[in-house]
């Protein structure tokens, strides 16, 4: 521990650690406990302490802040600052780790999680809504260094016995994982319990295709059943294999009929990214029935005068009025796809269109082209025919 006049030529030039050290503590010779601590690793840069003896006469190291972020002047005041209220019996130290002191999962879910989930991912209503229904009564009040890997698979095991899917189950923990990382970045943390806990590998890609007389039955309902609004959303998700939110959120100033496309922004979007959707007749006819032209969004409740947020409800009623009570309304975004696979266009159409971001998404409708396929090698047994 060298004592230099510390200067701020010195702090310039000549922060070095000694070849074989691994540290060294530059102590100014003008404040007593004031010293630099310089690194092997960090040559060049240092850090400013103060070292002093608590109220149990312990030795005591206080950091005042980085060579790069705080001058000589500004730690000297700091650490005289410091001298004058441990001698007043303060501890520095141990009131900086009291202040950081191990939250519990519900104050750092409630206190920071939440607020900057909140402007920043569309989906934090569901996670505070898995919160409230299970994670605050499983790890609410234990200490974040207190969850174990071992608590968190069991939780999801039971998740599983309250006949949840697998899907749901995964979600929680998902949600545990990220929000412990966000602990682990902000420094509250030092590793994730959750990192790996496997997940429940079930398929659940649910897919319900309609046949022609389903189809048919289902058209029944939504050009005739008095709810015209809300049939008109459902019949433009068949004809444009948009997903509910994009619909519902749509708007005029998006909508361009000469060019029969419609953009969905970015912040509509799925994948994050603007992406357009071509209007084929039957979107086309269903807009012209509109009578929202005076409104920003296209499919407005005539009741409330505002947007739709949902149509849960109603759609419960007419799927069981056309006797398609399995029907999911996501499941008209498969159909849509099955028409344009079933009718010969390639995966890369379909999911330009649908707007995947990843060709895997759309690779599960392949199975649907084999009527496509087959009138493929059904030439081949044609040629073969005629040349015989």
């Amino acid at each position: 521990m060298p004592i230099t006049k510390l200067n701020q030529q010195f702090i310039t030039n000549k922060l070095t650690c000694p070849e074989g050290k691994t540290r060294i503590e530059y102590c100014d010779a003008d404040l007593a406990g004031l010293y630099i601590e310089v690194r092997a690793t960090s040559q060049g840069q240092g850090t400013f302490y103060l070292r002093y003896k608590n109220p149990n006469g312990k030795t005591s190291h206080q950091k005042l802040g980085r060579t790069q972020s705080v001058t000589l002047a500004e730690a000297r005041k700091q650490a005289k600052n410091l001298k004058a209220e441990i001698a007043l019996g303060a501890d520095p130290r141990q009131e900086e780790k009291a202040k950081k002191a191990v939250l519990t999962y519900t104050e750092f879910f409630e206190k920071h999680y939440l607020p900057y989930v909140t402007p920043r991912k569309r989906s934090w209503a569901k996670d505070e809504e898995m919160y409230r229904l299970r994670l605050k009564s499983f790890i609410g009040d234990k200490r974040l260094n207190q969850i174990s890997r071992q608590q968190i698979q069991q939780f999801h095991t039971n998740l599983k016995g309250e006949n949840l899917s697998a899907s749901t189950c995964n979600h929680y923990i998902k949600l545990i994982k990220h929000s412990l990382n966000l602990a682990i970045d902000w420094e509250m943390l030092a590793s994730n319990p959750a990192s790996r806990v496997p997940l429940f590998h079930e398929d659940n890609k649910m897919e319900n295709y309609l046949d022609d007389q389903q189809l048919k039955q289902l058209m029944g309902v939504l050009t005739t059943d008095e709810n015209r609004a809300v049939c008109q959303i459902l019949m433009y998700l068949l004809s444009t294999g948009a997903r509910l939110n994009e619909a519902l959120s749509a708007k005029w100033e998006n909508v361009d009929i000469a060019k029969r496309v419609w953009i969905i922004p970015a912040s509509n979007s799925k994948s994050k990214r603007v992406r357009s959707v071509p209007l084929n007749d039957s979107a086309i006819n269903i807009i012209s029935q509109l009578k929202t032209e005076s409104y920003s969004h296209l499919f407005i409740n005539q009741q409330s005068q505002k947007p739709y947020t949902t149509i849960h409800k109603v759609w419960g009623r007419l799927r069981e009025k056309a006797g398609l009570k399995h029907l999911r309304i996501h499941d008209l975004r498969h159909q849509y796809a099955s028409f344009l696979v079933n009718d010969g266009r390639t995966l890369y159409e379909v999911q330009q269109i649908l707007g995947h971001s990843d060709p895997s998404v759309t690779q599960r409708y392949a199975h649907l082209s084999t009527k496509a396929l087959q009138d493929a090698a059904n030439s081949a047994s044609l040629a073969i025919q005629l040349a015989g």
